[in-house]
């Protein structure tokens, strides 16, 4: 399983524009072949940061998604509302201390 995390910063005007993009298109992500899981996270302490978690079922799938018009068509909208550059990155699970 792959995870993947993207931190993102928006222009505070377009915080909402943003939130009614993923309101339209979570399920459709989530629904993509190979996600088996999709999370939005606010910041604690910056209410115009972002991160999603997403769960993969491995490289390859996620790499369908990010070169389908799904993503396309998503990532030109989210893109345009950044204050900032995004940060995203793949992890695996190594461990977990119950």
């Amino acid at each position: 399983m792959l995870i993947r995390i993207v931190r993102m910063t928006f222009k505070p005007e377009e915080v909402d524009n943003f939130l009614a993009l993923f309101e339209a298109t979570k399920e459709k992500i989530r629904g993509f072949e190979g996600c088996h899981h999709l999370e939005l996270w606010k910041d604690y302490n910056e209410p115009n940061i972002f991160t999603t978690y997403s769960h993969w079922e491995n490289e390859d799938a996620l790499n369908k998604y990010r070169h389908s018009e799904l993503f396309k068509a998503v990532w030109a909208n989210t893109k345009s509302k950044f204050a900032d550059k995004p940060v995203a990155f793949s992890s695996k699970k190594e461990m977990e201390v119950g």
